[in-house]
């Protein structure tokens, strides 16, 4: 296949037919409920991003909405409102951090999406599956590996649907990369990289004051607000890849894990922990009383991961240092490779020897058609339209009563390696075995993902 041939609709068209026709399409899901209903927990920054999406659509009712914070609660208020949606029941106002469970009743609401602190997560999950009630969690599923085992096994359990939130997944290129791979595109899948590579240091730190969240001061924990009220906390106390989904999701994606392979063992390095230091001493100046914090998180984090079928991720946790945001993938096989930090592809056969190619070209040969279909609609969410597509699934996958898109394997495995990582790192870079959480159900399950069904 030469390079002008490739490049032709047809030519394009025809390697995914033929991916089709290998049995990568599954078929089109059966109708459902019309309309659910849907409580919120969790209104800060994250959860009015996803509000936005709920508020929009015309399938689902917000029926409630829970926070500790008056000033987030009444923004997410009016959010509905200016969307002319009916006011939905609120908890949480008083002040009581146990109103949450006030809203887990499966005769009122039909799901839960939780958008709280990463610490709240699985109890949070556990007590809506055991309530009968649906979950869409946001990254992450827990904090300690036993939190991961709790949410499996409850989730086992209650039969209840689970899916971790992980929009980086809908990334436009991101799926137009798992096309090319199911089309054979690269050859044989040997090595992929991925990461959170995003200065957080104005995320992690502010002035306090209500509705500024991004920088304006040094302040963190009790003295802070929005994320910096709780996110700092686990980079003074943690060092390890804190926040592996964004990259290991589509990794996972590619590489068909619990589809037919699994990860098998981590092992983790962290570098020494400056960055955050110097951000507070150059802001706040060497005197303020968070200049003497000592911090656990290394400056950046490197994790490798193997797989059953002989592929390596490597991972990088980079939040404490100035640098552009870039997610850092790399997808390579034995015929070639896509990297999107200079977005560029290298396709032997096709490309020029030796050189990259632009990567728009294939993209728009192998763009996704759940893309194709939902462009023009998502074009207005959060994060380049993966917002909307993260909810849309989601509520898609809720109505039809149907295997959600990102399931409870996938939430744990993914999210297992925060803490996998923290324990490699203890005990000197240790490598480590990477437990099975589908007790052997890798080895057949279909090789697919739910989101295929091009709803």
């Amino acid at each position: 296949m030469n390079r002008r041939n490739f490049l032709s609709t047809g030519t394009a068209a025809g390697v995914l037919g033929a991916a089709a026709a290998a049995g990568l399409q599954r078929p089109a899901r059966a109708a459902g409920r019309e309309r659910v209903r849907i409580a919120l927990i969790g209104t800060g920054m994250r959860g009015q991003v996803l509000l936005q999406e709920l508020v929009r659509r015309d399938d689902v009712e917000v029926a409630a909405l829970c926070d500790i914070d008056p000033f987030m609660l009444n923004r997410a208020l009016a959010q509905v409102a200016k969307a002319g949606k009916p006011k939905p029941r609120t908890v949480g106002e008083n002040g009581d951090a146990q109103a949450w469970r006030q809203l887990l009743d499966a005769s009122k609401i039909d799901g839960v999406i939780i958008a709280t602190p990463w610490e709240l997560h699985a109890q949070m999950a556990i007590a809506a599956m055991e309530a009968k009630v649906t979950v869409g969690c946001e990254v992450v599923a827990g904090v300690t590996l036993q939190d991961h085992w709790d949410v499996l096994n409850t989730q086992l359990k209650t039969g209840t649907p689970y899916m971790l939130l992980e929009n980086v997944c809908f990334r436009r290129d991101v799926m137009a990369v798992l096309q090319m791979v199911r089309a054979g595109l690269f050859g044989e899948l040997i090595h992929m990289q991925g990461g959170y590579q995003h200065d957080l240091r104005a995320v992690k730190f502010n002035s306090g004051t209500p509705g500024k969240a991004y920088g304006g001061g040094v302040e963190f924990g009790s003295k802070g607000w929005s994320e910096a009220r709780w996110r700092t906390e686990h980079s003074v106390k943690r060092n390890g890849e804190l926040y592996p989904s964004h990259g290991i999701g589509p990794c996972a994606m590619y590489a068909n894990i619990h589809r037919g392979n699994r990860f098998t063992h981590i092992n983790s390095f962290a570098t020494k922990a400056r960055g955050l230091h110097e951000y507070i001493e150059a802001q706040g100046g060497k005197s303020h009383p968070n200049a003497a914090v000592k911090f656990s998180l290394g400056d950046v984090v490197t994790t490798t991961l193997a797989c059953e079928n002989g592929e390596t991720i490597i991972l990088q946790h980079d939040t404490s240092l100035p640098r552009p945001y870039s997610l850092g993938f790399r997808v390579q096989g034995t015929k070639g490779l896509w990297m999107d930090v200079n977005r560029s592809i290298h396709v032997e056969g096709i490309s020029p020897a030796h050189q990259w190619e632009p990567f728009e070209k294939y993209g728009d040969k192998f763009d996704h058609p759940l893309w194709k279909k939902h462009a023009a609609t998502a074009a207005s969410a959060g994060h380049g339209g993966m917002d909307f597509f993260v909810i849309h699934s989601f509520i898609e996958a809720l109505k039809a009563s149907a295997p959600m898109p990102i399931d409870i394997y996938d939430a744990v495995a993914w999210s297992a390696i925060t803490p996998l990582s923290e324990q490699s790192i203890a005990s000197g870079f240790k490598t480590l075995d990477f437990p099975d959480f589908t007790a052997g159900l890798w080895k057949t399950r279909k090789p697919i993902f739910a989101f295929d069904d091009l709803y």
